[in-house]
C-alpha cells in the first residue's frame, strides 16, 4: 500500500471514530430528560450522567496519553472501541434493572471510551495533515462528521421517548443497541486496517541508535513549560462546557413545565444545534488551509458571546417558528419556540470550528510532546460535564435556565482572551 493511499484510508478510520464519539456522547442529552422523568431528579441530578461521562476524562486522560505513546494508534483505538461496547452495555443494563447508579456507572465507563477515541484522532488527524492549517482543517472535516452523529441522536431518542412525563431509559434501548453495533463494526474494521505508527517508528529509531527516550513526568513537564499549551488546555475545558451546556439547557428549558414543548419537538430542535455545527465544520474545513486557527476562534468567539447575550436579555414569551419535526406524525413542519432559544441554537455556528482551533493552536511547536500533550488536552474535556452541572446548581436554585448560561458568556469570554492574547505559539529547541 502506497502512503498516499494509506493516509487516505487512516484519514477515513479517523473520521469514523470521530462520528462514534458524537453519537455516544450525544446520548447524555436526551438521556437527562428520562432521568429526570424516571427518578423524579433535579436539574443539577439530571446532569449527572453528562458529569460521569465527562469526568472519566479527568481520570483517563493521561493514561491515555501514555497507552498512545507506548502501543501507538491502533491499540490504542481497539482498546477504545472495547471499552466503549462495555460501557453502553452497561447503560442497557441500568435500564433493565431501573437503577440510576448503574446508568452513572456505565456513563462514566462509556466516557473512557470517549476519552481515549478523542485522544487518538486528534492528533492523528493533525499529523496526517502535516500540522498547521492543513492539520485544523483535517480536523474540522472530522468534526463534521462528529456533528451528523450528533445531529442524529437527539432527534432519535426524541422520538424513542416520546412523552417525557412517562418515559424511562429502556425507551432508549433501540439508540443502545446501534451504538453497541457501531463499536463491534468500528473493532473489526480498525483490526483490519493498516494505520501508519509515527511516533512508534520514531520510539524504534531511538532504540536502534542506541537513544533513550524521556519518562512520562518528563514528558508531562515538557508538555506543561510551553504557556500557549497551558492555556489552551484551559480553553478546552471551557469550550467543552459551551459546547455540551448551550444545548442542554435548551432541551431541559423547552420541555420544562412552563414552556411546554414535546419532547420529540424539543429534540428535533437540539438536533437542528448539531445540524449548524456540521454545516459550520464544513465551512471550517473549506477555510481551514486559507485561514489561520487564531482569526477563527476569535471571530466565532465574539459571535457566540453576542448570540447568548441576546438570548439570556430577549423578553422570555417572545415566539417564533423554527424548523422541527412534529413528532405526532413525523412531519418536517415550522413550530413556534422561544426566541431565546433560537439565538442559543445559532450558536452551533460558532462551537463547531472551536474544538479544531484550540487543539490546533494548543499543540503548535510541540513535537515530540504531542502525544503526551493529547493526553493532557483530554483531560480537560471534563469541562463538558462541570460547566453543565453548574448550570444544573444555578436553574435549580430559582434564578432560572436562562441566567445559567452566565455560564457559559464567562467560558467564551475566555476563549476571545485566549484567541486574541494567550495562543501565540512558543518554540523551543527539544
Amino acid at each position: 500500500m502506497s502512503k498516499k493511499s494509506g493516509n487516505v484510508l487512516a484519514i477515513a478510520i479517523m473520521f469514523f471514530l470521530f462520528g462514534m464519539i458524537s453519537f455516544v456522547t450525544g446520548l447524555q442529552n436526551p438521556m437527562a430528560i428520562i432521568v429526570k422523568s424516571q427518578f423524579e431528579a433535579s436539574d443539577a441530578m439530571s446532569q449527572l450522567g453528562n458529569l460521569a461521562n465527562f469526568i472519566a476524562y479527568a481520570f483517563m486522560g493521561l493514561p491515555a496519553g501514555f497507552i498512545l505513546k507506548k502501543y501507538g494508534y491502533k491499540v490504542t483505538a481497539l482498546a477504545a472501541v472495547s471499552v466503549g461496547f462495555i460501557g453502553v452495555a452497561i447503560s442497557w443494563l441500568s435500564g433493565q434493572v431501573g437503577s440510576f447508579g448503574v446508568y452513572l456507572t456505565g456513563a462514566f465507563v462509556s466516557g473512557f471510551s470517549m476519552c481515549m477515541l478523542n485522544t487518538v484522532v486528534n492528533p492523528m488527524l493533525n499529523t496526517l495533515g502535516g500540522g498547521g492549517n492543513k492539520g485544523n482543517q483535517l480536523i474540522q472535516f472530522g468534526g463534521a462528521v462528529n456533528s451528523t452523529m450528533a445531529t442524529i441522536v437527539p432527534i432519535l431518542c426524541g422520538y424513542l421517548i416520546g412523552d417525557a412525563a412517562q418515559a424511562s431509559i429502556s425507551d432508549a434501548n433501540p439508540a443502545l443497541f446501534i451504538a453497541m453495533g457501531i463499536f463491534v463494526l468500528a473493532f473489526i474494521i480498525i483490526l483490519l486496517s493498516y494505520i501508519p505508527e509515527p511516533d512508534l517508528e520514531l520510539a524504534r529509531a531511538a532504540a536502534a541508535e542506541g537513544r533513550k527516550e524521556e519518562s512520562m513526568g518528563n514528558n508531562i513537564k515538557g508538555a506543561l513549560s510551553y504557556r500557549h499549551f497551558v492555556l489552551g488546555i484551559i480553553a478546552i475545558f471551557m469550550y467543552v462546557g459551551v459546547e455540551v451546556g448551550i444545548p442542554n439547557f435548551v432541551n431541559l428549558y423547552m420541555t420544562s413545565p412552563e414552556v411546554g414543548i414535546a419532547t420529540g419537538i424539543a429534540g428535533t430542535v437540539v438536533g437542528m444545534y448539531w445540524l449548524l455545527m456540521l454545516v459550520g465544520r464544513l465551512i471550517g474545513g473549506a477555510l481551514g488551509a486559507k485561514v489561520s486557527s487564531k482569526a477563527m476562534l476569535g471571530t466565532v468567539s465574539t459571535i457566540a458571546l453576542i448570540l447568548v447575550l441576546l438570548g439570556i436579555f430577549v423578553p422570555e414569551g417572545n415566539m417564533i417558528k423554527f424548523p422541527a419535526v412534529d413528532d405526532a406524525n413525523l412531519k418536517f413542519t415550522m413550530q413556534p419556540i422561544p426566541v431565546n432559544v433560537m439565538f442559543f441554537v445559532l450558536c452551533g455556528l460558532c462551537t463547531s470550528v472551536m474544538w479544531g482551533s484550540i487543539f490546533n493552536l494548543a499543540v503548535e511547536g510541540l513535537g515530540k510532546y504531542t502525544s503526551i500533550a493529547s493526553g493532557l488536552f483530554m483531560v480537560m474535556v471534563c469541562g463538558g460535564g462541570v460547566l453543565p452541572w453548574i448550570q444544573g446548581l444555578i436553574s435549580g436554585s430559582g434564578a432560572g435556565y436562562l441566567a445559567s448560561y452566565w455560564v457559559i458568556v464567562a467560558a467564551l469570554a475566555y476563549l476571545l482572551i485566549y484567541a486574541v492574547f494567550g495562543s501565540k505559539p512558543e518554540i523551543k529547541k527539544q
